[in-house]
């Protein structure tokens, strides 16, 4: 009572709205209860009066915020009071300086404070303001957080890992495929960053060479002391050089030289670098530009991805990832173009020493090797031949195709070879598959026949699959290139012979090499009789 009546000396203050004093009137019955000291009452009233002493320049804000408590409100006044030094961290209920505002309209009971709330008062000191800022900037970091969230989900929605006729009901799945999709997805881009950059440094090197406009002069470089190890980053910046000047010989050549000069200089040079016989080199190099014949060499320096097929006679693709996924394996799959295939990106333990493998469940092949049995496009209950199957990628891919129904003859002339076709095809558990182990030019025209879709994936010289194989650098000579091609041909006639022609279904042949060079390839069928 005391309290509310120094707050009347004040004079007659103008009336207040009802909502700024509602956080009064909820403390109003624990407050007639807890008055029991003089002494206190004494000390609280003199902080109140200095209190109140501030409100004529900073007056409470009516339009408090739900989430502000009354805690907050009193510790804002006490501050205000006491120290006056430390700013609020986080917005609080603020003063305003309208001079017409006052407590005029409160009696004594609503505008007394009791006990309790200077009890409040009390235990809000500055370490529990300290404290309340760091709630506050919780709260504000996990907002953020809330939001980057969001941000990113609209800015790049997820999409589903799998193909569309695959079972995606599984929620916990689904958010396991895309957190394994944005791992892959980082890998690519650390690869791509990587490959701009070498890049760039090609770019770079080239630009440096012509700063000043001079020509290089690449054959000033290639007069080296003999018996001396060449300098492969002195090299390799030759090679850039010397097809830069091809490409513009006009401006840029030396007076004397001429084309033949520079592209003998080049090839020999590559021979160095990339370590060719200057005979597959030539070859390789005359089937592209010059510019194209580099990213061919560089290309094959490369290792290929790792790819598995997931056989779909004893699993699907989606419960193959899972597994995997559960053993530390990173992967994805490898296309919307394949509805089997998986990328490997990391591994914790060996791809072909796992239970899924050992169970058939998948077979380590590369990507490119599914794009003959697709394109060949096998039916269920069909008669098919493949002609050269080991190691029995693409015969077991037939297979899961046909649903194992229908008979396929996988044959492989090499004996050797033939027992780890027949490991893989009992492993992946192919069951309408017959191995022979016979000469396909002559044997099958002649003893079976008749198949509704054949696939010849030749024998051939490997310079396609470099990257996996490097000692084709170095193994084929010139008479290679005379006796593959001409076995092809032979292979690709009995082939023919060996199709139905008047099948209802099929009546289809695929013929296909690991080989980029043209005898190999188009020479063969253009010189085929049909």
């Amino acid at each position: 009572m005391g309290k509310g009546r120094r707050m009347k000396k004040q004079g007659p203050p103008a009336p207040l709205d009802e909502s700024k004093i509602t956080l009064y009137k909820k403390r109003k019955a624990g407050d007639v209860e807890s008055k029991t000291e003089s002494g206190k009452k004494r000390r609280r009233a003199e902080e109140e009066e200095e209190v109140l002493k501030a409100v004529p320049k900073k007056k409470v804000n009516g339009a408090v915020k739900g989430k502000e408590n009354k805690a907050e409100t009193a510790a804002v006044s006490k501050k205000d009071a006491k120290s006056k030094s430390k700013p609020a961290a986080k917005e609080k209920p603020t003063f305003m300086d309208s001079d017409d505002e006052d407590m005029s309209d409160l009696d004594d009971d609503e505008i007394e404070m009791g006990e309790d709330e200077f009890d409040d008062l009390d235990g809000i000191s500055d370490g529990s303001m300290d404290s309340q800022e760091e709630m506050d900037s919780d709260e504000e970091e996990e907002e953020d957080e809330d939001s980057v969230m969001d941000s990113e989900e609209e800015d790049h929605p997820r999409e589903a890992m799998f193909s569309d006729d695959e079972d995606l009901s599984d929620a916990e799945e689904k958010l396991t495929a895309a957190n394994i999709e944005g791992l892959s997805r980082k890998l690519d881009e650390t690869r791509q960053a990587e490959e701009e950059e070498a890049q760039r440094e090609l770019q770079e090197s080239a630009m440096q060479t012509n700063i000043a406009g001079d020509r290089p002069d690449v054959f000033a470089d290639a007069e080296g002391k003999p018996g001396l190890a060449p300098d492969l980053q002195l090299l390799r910046t030759r090679i850039t050089d010397t097809i830069r000047v091809l490409g513009d010989l006009k401006t840029l050549g030396q007076p004397g030289k001429s084309r033949a000069d520079y592209l003998q200089l080049l090839l020999d040079d590559i021979c160095t670098y990339y370590g060719y016989t200057p005979f597959l080199a030539e070859k390789l190099f005359n089937l592209f530009t010059p510019m194209e014949a580099f990213a061919f060499f560089e290309a094959n320096e490369t290792p290929r991805p790792v790819v598995i097929r997931t056989n779909t006679l004893r699993t699907n693709r989606r419960s193959l990832a899972q597994a995997l996924i559960n053993r530390g394996v990173v992967l994805e799959p490898v296309g919307k173009w394949s509805k089997v295939g998986l990328q490997v990106f990391e591994s914790a333990v060996p791809l072909g020493a796992t239970p899924e493998y050992l169970a058939g469940h998948y077979i380590l092949q590369a990507a490119s090797s599914f794009l003959p049995v697709m394109a060949l496009a096998p039916q269920p209950s069909e008669r098919v031949l493949d002609m050269a199957a080991a190691p029995g990628g693409k015969t077991t891919y037939i297979s899961a195709l046909m649903r194992n129904t229908g008979c396929v003859i996988a044959n492989d002339a090499s004996k050797p070879r033939a027992k780890g076709l027949i490991g893989n095809i009992h492993r992946l558990g192919c069951k309408n598959t017959i191995v022979t182990n016979l000469d396909a030019r002559t044997a099958f025209p002649k003893a079976l026949g008749g198949f509704d879709r054949v696939l010849l994936d030749a024998p051939c010289t490997g310079t396609g699959v470099i990257s996996k194989d490097p000692s084709v650098k170095t193994s084929k000579n010139e008479r290679d290139f005379l006796a593959i091609p001409h076995m092809q041909r032979n292979l690709l006639l009995a082939a023919i012979d060996s199709v139905d022609h008047a099948s209802k279904t099929g009546g289809y042949i695929v013929y296909s090499t690991c080989s980029v060079t043209v005898e190999e390839n188009e020479a063969v069928v253009h010189s085929t009789p049909r």
